[in-house]
């Protein structure tokens, strides 16, 4: 019988449940049961796709295509399991379903209400995670805050298939704030009271009780919560604010929670799991000690909210332990750049990485960081509208000419570098209609991408995941090769064009897929651990100490070291 964990979240949002979730999957794991992951997100959006990343951060995309939430990326960074479609499941999609049932008449005529129709396809959704994954454990996570009037029917569906399943098979986690107040100089409790009171009131008990706090929580606060939440003692779980949150897993387990889960759902768990989590600690402990450090400049119009490029900068931190140093990060936006703004910045990097984007604004302010990066020699990445943005300065060099673009950008250039996919011409919908999901591509053996796939012992033919419209025109291949661009990856049939590279240049590459997407702590992405092989190259050339020092005496200091909070 599949056991079920739903973690839910009160008091405020961004608590991270998400990680919460991520590190439960991680520890079940070591004990060498099969768990799987999904979130249940109350907005009626039937996908993150088409949301700005101001308001829902990076898209991250799933093997199979399906656009959805960034915690997905934690789930499979985490637990090592590539997820699909069946992960994420939205308001907008059940009532979707809902409703083209009812036209179809598959409800014989019935009045179609929230209970039971709404709460029964929330239901079959999570069913069918169980069924396809086999998993022993099926872990989901609802979004958003107990009070949300948009959740409220994804809390009465968990609450159903409780008694659906038996209550010794479901386990109901509730994530809270322990607020800080600094005139008393003690952390309240009230809050999580209450919204386990709300919990209730909808006819859920959590079993446990995980308290995000900025402060260590002593056992009179957690005995406090026991006694008026009604859970037992050793259910109340401190989870204090991390340096990183690779450290979660760790602290959850010093807490006993794994033990705790195991215990409570009478789960089957191989011996030694406390063995199981080697690697991680072999990551997190490398993650705090003391090292160099290099500066990789991400240029893109979202800088100012990280976690529209959270992907990318996980598979950078990956990358960078991996081979021994630290990482800082310049977050530049490419608006500036177009404006003439922060050029300086671009000097002190020692690499430079342009992720994907869609639409003009700002993109001539990536195309000044490519062409910085080309000039200069600096190694540069782009991913995805990055590739493109190399094609199109690179065109714009050797063929002596501004008019090389993208018809996304100009739809009447004369020399139109980047093209809309043949296939895309006639879609008009925006939501899911992208080239997306894993496709194919065939590595050229002597280039840089395919030295750094088979250094991680890849095949030439590799699968990465994409989302985009637009491609690199192939009316521009000979004449752009004859110049030294090298497109090192190609669909198999040889028609898409998938890496491109500067030949000459220390590392210049772009990739039309997401390599992000598939980063592990424990076993970064190989075009990633290239790219900062080069910029670490870079950091140690001749004479790059004396221009730190310039830098630093000019006031330029390099920045200080990314610190990732749990509440990501």
């Amino acid at each position: 019988m599949t056991k079920y964990i739903f973690v839910t979240g009160g008091v405020v949002s961004g608590l991270g449940k998400g990680v919460t979730v991520a590190s439960i999957g991680l520890l079940l794991k070591t004990w060498g049961i099969r768990v799987a992951a999904m979130k249940l997100d109350p907005y009626l959006n039937v996908d993150p796709g088409t949301m700005s990343p101001y308001q829902h951060g990076e898209v991250f995309v799933t093997e199979d295509g399906a656009e959805t939430d960034l915690d997905l990326g934690h789930y499979e960074r985490f637990i090592d399991e590539n997820l699909n479609k069946l992960s994420n499941v939205t308001s907008g999609q059940i009532y979707n379903d809902v409703i083209t049932k009812e036209r179809r008449g598959d409800y014989l005529g019935g009045t179609i209400q929230v209970i039971p129709h709404v709460t029964n396809e929330i239901k079959r959704h999570i069913g069918q995670m169980a069924r396809l994954s086999g998993a022993e454990v099926v872990l989901v996570e609802i979004g958003g805050t107990v009070g949300d009037i948009e959740g409220l029917p994804f809390l009465e569906a968990i609450r159903q298939m409780r008694k659906d399943v038996g209550a010794e098979n479901a386990l109901y986690v509730h994530l809270t704030w322990l607020p800080f107040l600094a005139a008393s100089k003690e952390l309240k409790t009230k809050p999580t009271q209450h919204s386990v009171r709300e919990l209730r009131d909808i006819g859920i008990q959590p079993d446990v009780i995980i308290v995000r706090s900025d402060y260590p929580v002593d056992a009179d606060a957690q005995e406090k919560i026991a006694l008026f939440c009604d859970v037992a003692q050793n259910a109340v779980i401190p989870m204090v604010t991390e340096d990183t949150i690779y450290q979660v897993p760790l602290s959850l387990q010093e807490a006993g929670l794994d033990e705790l889960l195991v215990d409570r759902l009478a789960l089957t768990a191989a011996d030694g799991s406390r063995n199981g989590l080697s690697a991680w600690r072999r990551f997190v402990s490398e993650l705090a000690r003391p090292k160099e450090r290099i500066t990789i400049g991400i240029v893109g119009k979202y800088v100012e909210l990280e976690d529209a490029y959270l992907s990318v900068k996980e598979a950078l931190i990956h990358a960078v332990l991996a081979e021994g140093y630290d990482l800082g990060i310049e977050w530049i936006s490419s608006e500036s750049l177009e404006k003439g703004r922060e050029l300086d910045r671009l000097d002190r990097l020692d690499g430079i990485l342009v992720p994907g984007g869609f639409g003009y604004r700002g993109i001539e302010g990536k195309i000044v960081a490519a062409r910085f990066a080309r000039s200069r020699n600096v190694p540069y990445l782009g991913l995805c509208l990055g590739m493109q943005v190399l094609c199109i300065e690179f065109a714009r060099a050797v063929l002596e000419s501004e008019e090389p673009n993208s018809t996304e950008f100009n739809i009447s250039t004369e020399m139109p570098v980047i093209d809309l996919m043949p296939e895309q011409r006639d879609i008009a919908d925006m939501g899911g209609t992208m080239r997306l999901g894993i496709y194919p591509c065939q590595l050229l053996p002597d280039s840089k991408a395919g030295a750094a796939y088979a250094l991680a012992d890849y095949p030439e033919q590799i699968n990465e995941r994409h989302r985009h419209r637009f491609e690199f025109n192939n009316a521009y291949r000979d004449e752009l090769e004859s110049h030294g661009l090298v497109l090192s990856g190609r669909s198999p049939d040889g028609r898409l064009v998938e890496i491109v590279e500067v030949a000459g240049h220390p590392f210049m590459l772009g990739t039309q897929f997401h390599p992000e997407f598939k980063s592990r702590p424990t076993s970064p992405h190989p075009l990633f651990s290239a790219f900062i092989r080069a910029a670490i190259q870079n950091y140690n050339r001749p004479g790059a100490e004396t221009e730190q020092s310039l830098q630093s005496s000019n006031g330029m200091q390099r920045p200080s070291p990314v610190v990732n909070k749990s509440a990501n």
